[in-house]
């Protein structure tokens, strides 16, 4: 099973902000966010989670959490404690893939475990105080790249 992240990056880095809001809007992007992970289940934080309202249509929604009273509200999310619970999980339903959604907690635990990543580049900095991760560049190498109106799709898989 690959695990992937799949994240939109500012130019500064930032992803977001601690209230959980996005600190932009492009549907362009969302777009491309919702055809990459249909079908596929999401892996995400709580925090992440809660700033969608609802889980993701189409794709089964996995919210990882420390709080072991913590409940979704919904019956079709799925809640883990781990990381390694919620890939064997998705392993044991032979999933072929699964998307690693956020936040940057869940990213920074992810990122060493995860064999591809597709992060799009958008064309601005943003107001923001929630960054991706650093990560060594010669750990990966990019297997494709695809420009768009507001952001570069770059696709990195690991060496």
């Amino acid at each position: 099973m690959k695990k992937i992240i799949v994240v939109a990056v500012a130019q500064d880095g930032v992803i977001g902000r601690t209230t959980g809001e996005m600190p932009w809007h492009s549907k362009e992007e969302f777009q491309h966010f919702r055809n990459t992970t249909l079908g596929f289940p999401i892996i995400m934080g709580r925090k992440t989670f809660e700033s969608l309202d609802k889980p993701l249509k189409g794709r089964l929604n996995i919210v990882l959490t420390r709080n072991k009273d913590f409940a979704s509200g919904f019956d079709d999310v799925k809640i883990f404690n781990t990381l390694n619970e919620a890939y064997n999980f998705c392993e044991n339903l032979n999933y072929e893939k699964v998307f690693i959604i956020g936040g940057s907690f869940i990213f920074n635990e992810a990122i060493n475990t995860v064999d591809e990543m597709i992060i799009s580049v958008m064309n601005f900095e943003a107001e923001g105080d929630v960054y991706f991760p650093e990560f060594n560049k010669d750990e990966w190498r990019i297997i494709s790249n695809e420009k768009r109106s507001e952001f570069e799709i770059f696709h990195y898989v690991r060496n």
